[in-house]
């Protein structure tokens, strides 16, 4: 299974954690970025995103350019303090074809994404904006996953 892994994008910087949303940069960025990934072939046959305003605005951003007839669902698994069985539980019941995209949170993506690559967890850094493609093999478990790809927004968006 292809897993995207997202972080959102820049959102304000004050105000209640579990509220704030995007910025109008950081808004803007995402969109940016979402047309290089159509631009890229990138269709998830499935997306998740933290119920957190800041996610579900990039999950609606990216939904709208990459698969706008799909939707997508906002999951509390994915809420800060996310972890590798939380991801288990949010992919589980989809089949090894499966094109699937989580929009989420720091440092919960980066421990995710390091976990799923390596047992002992890789050092890894998923920035604002940024996202990594995982090859992963079912069941999700540490070392079940490859890296396929890791980029930063500036590496997206100036292309």
């Amino acid at each position: 299974m292809l897993v995207y892994f997202v972080r959102h994008g820049e959102a304000v910087a004050q105000g209640d954690d579990w509220e704030r949303p995007l910025t109008s940069d950081g808004a803007n960025l995402i969109r940016a970025e979402a047309a290089v990934l159509k631009t890229l072939g990138v269709h998830p046959t499935a997306v998740f995103s933290s119920p957190l305003p800041r996610a579900v605005q990039t999950a609606e951003i990216l939904v709208e350019a990459l698969c706008p007839d799909s939707g997508f669902n906002t999951r509390d698994e994915l809420a800060p303090g996310a972890d590798l069985g939380d991801v288990a539980t949010v992919l589980s019941g989809l089949e090894n074809d499966a094109v699937a995209m989580i929009v989420g949170h720091e440092p919960d993506l980066s421990s995710i994404v390091g976990k799923l690559i390596s047992e002992s967890g890789a050092r890894v850094k998923v920035r604002k904006g940024g996202v990594a493609l995982v090859n992963v093999l079912l069941p999700v478990a540490p070392n079940s996953g490859e890296l396929l790809w890791l980029l930063e927004p500036r590496v997206l968006v100036s292309s």
